[in-house]
């Protein structure tokens, strides 16, 4: 069999490079005579830069920006040229990403995007005419101020101190919106995200992801009203303008994606920019179906396969994927949180989490590529006709 492994990360313990490797350990050590090629994903998050420069001719440029809380942290951008010029792929996470915070550092009321301007600002410098941002994976709800800020929109003393300080925000405080969208005239600016969210409501940044970032539920809300606000300032500086169809007002605050990343999808809908599926991003970059279209099966996973999985995240998008070409494919996630008909629906012809119950979950974490390899080759002896 030809078989591809194609995971995204397992948050906070495997980057998808090392989920590969662990699941071609195992799979090989039961069916040494399979071919396995592996394909580490992402979704716009963490890894985004990185998946992408391992499957790309490009290079790797270092940039020195800032985490969530303004400490000067590493971060890169790749950079790729091809016929219409300059592309560069800028990650997030590498400013924004929760991953940067300590525990007790987790306040989406104070923590910035200011990082992320810095590294599209590098992008620009770099002469990329299309700049493909990926959204994930963020510590942030600052309804993207902080990149604004980076970017000239308004001083980074309003701007950048976070979600909650956008509740006293003025229209003097974004009175260079118009600058900095004419200085990204004739720039593609891409958003590739996971979460195709809205920037407020039941359904948007504050209230589904505030809490997994830190925020108690009545700083979720007191952050739902500052970045409201923030939306309102800006409608009076930058009116919007009407669908030349049906006359509604094309609201950026609920374009899908605006409530990615905190709101940073927002911000990027405001100085012109256009979404795209993050995992679809990163599929038609590194050409998976091409690659898909001679294999005998796929083998996906991440952390946790949960409702947020089937909006889009790498697990479903590479079964989409795959469909295409009539190609099964397996999940080998951490954990699963999606009944078997949910599963089948997304394309799945299987799902096997590492923990199986709620008291292996503990385990899973302890040694995190040890138990994704023995639980994958376990899945080889069902799925392989060479498995010993």
């Amino acid at each position: 069999m030809h078989v591809i492994i194609a995971p995204d990360c397992y948050t906070g313990t495997l980057t998808a490079s090392q989920a590969a490797a662990a699941m071609a350990a195992g799979w090989g050590r039961t069916a040494p005579g399979d071919r396995l090629t592996c394909l580490p994903l992402s979704d716009g998050g963490p890894g985004f830069v990185d998946v992408l420069a391992e499957n790309l001719d490009g290079e790797v440029h270092g940039v020195v920006t800032t985490d969530p809380l303004g400490r000067e942290v590493p971060g890169t951008i790749l950079l790729t040229t091809g016929a219409g010029g300059r592309t560069a792929y800028v990650e997030s996470a590498q400013a924004a990403g929760l991953h940067l915070l300590a525990p007790d550092e987790r306040d989406p009321t104070r923590t910035t995007t200011t990082g992320v301007g810095t590294l599209v600002l590098a992008a620009l410098d770099a002469g990329a005419r299309r700049v493909v941002i990926g959204l994930g994976g963020s510590g942030t709800n600052d309804a993207g101020a902080g990149l604004l800020a980076a970017l000239g929109v308004g001083p980074t003393a309003r701007l950048g101190r976070g979600g909650l300080a956008l509740g006293a925000t003025t229209p003097d405080d974004v009175a260079g919106l118009d600058a900095a969208r004419d200085r990204l005239r004739g720039v593609d600016l891409v958003i590739a995200s996971d979460v195709d969210s809205p920037l407020l409501g039941l359904k948007g940044a504050s209230a589904v992801f505030g809490p997994q970032k830190g925020a108690s539920e009545e700083d979720a809300q007191r952050l739902e009203n500052a970045l409201g606000h923030f939306a309102s300032v800006v409608a009076r500086v930058r009116p919007p303008a009407r669908d030349l169809l049906t006359g509604a007002l094309l609201k950026p605050e609920r374009e899908p994606g605006a409530g990615a990343a905190g709101g940073l999808g927002y911000a990027l809908h405001l100085l012109g920019a256009r979404r795209v599926s993050g995992v679809e991003a990163v599929l038609d970059a590194v050409g998976f179906v091409d690659l898909v279209a001679s294999a005998d099966l796929v083998v996906t996973g991440e952390g946790s396969f949960d409702w947020q999985s089937l909006r889009g995240k790498v697990v479903v998008g590479v079964a989409e994927a795959a469909a295409r070409v009539g190609v099964p494919v397996i999940a080998v996630p951490g954990r699963s949180l999606v009944g078997r008909r949910e599963a089948m629906t997304a394309g799945l012809s299987g799902v096997y989490a590492v923990a199986e119950r709620p008291d292996q979950v503990a385990a899973s974490l302890a040694e995190p590529a040890a138990r994704l390899a023995d639980r994958t080759a376990r899945v080889a002896r069902t799925w392989s006709p060479t498995a010993s």
